[in-house]
């Protein structure tokens, strides 16, 4: 048993010294330099083919009948605006902050209204024209951004709230002892 196993690890020796000596005779071969062969013809397993790196091109916004998205985040603190293709790819976005809204007035009604605004104003440029609202959060500024978008002359298809409610929630903290 154990001469077969020496036996075999010999024979796999010998192989991979010699598939080494054939590598070394092929890397001779194209170093020297004639004309009539190329590395092609050498060992045509080993090609590689050095490509340009290119960029990429920015995928089309998915829009059927210039209809998109807009995700509507309203928190205590700020309201976003972000704005989709059907596919969920960001086309734009706005924020409070980003309008020149600072501290307490950024999650007011009207600067949910003033977002809103700005990004109509660059929507329109892409070809939107109805929109699919998602409203997240409860902030002040939820139900004004809607209304704002139907006042800029886009078409609202539906709305629907994903506010992420807890099912459950978190565990209840321990009882006070006095």
């Amino acid at each position: 048993m154990a001469e077969e196993k020496d036996q075999i690890s010999e024979e796999v020796k010998q192989e991979s010294s010699r598939k080494k000596d054939e590598a070394v005779k092929i890397n001779e071969k194209a170093t020297e330099e004639e004309p009539n062969e190329t590395i092609d013809e050498i060992k045509p397993e080993v090609q590689t083919a050095i490509v340009k790196g290119k960029k990429k091109k920015k995928a089309a916004p998915f829009l059927r009948g210039g209809r998109g998205q807009a995700h509507i985040k309203a928190t205590y603190n700020n309201t976003i605006v972000t704005i989709t293709d059907l596919n969920g790819a960001v086309l734009t976005w706005a924020s409070a902050g980003k309008c020149g809204f600072k501290g307490p007035k950024k999650s007011t009604p009207y600067a949910a209204g003033v977002i809103v605004k700005s990004i109509v104003d660059k929507i329109k440029s892409l070809g939107i024209k109805e929109l699919d609202v998602f409203v997240k959060g409860v902030g002040t500024g939820r139900e004004a951004a809607v209304r704002a978008f139907d006042s800029n002359g886009i078409k609202i298809v539906s709305i629907k709230d994903v506010t992420p409610i807890p099912h459950g929630g978190c565990r209840p903290g321990k009882r006070r002892r006095v």
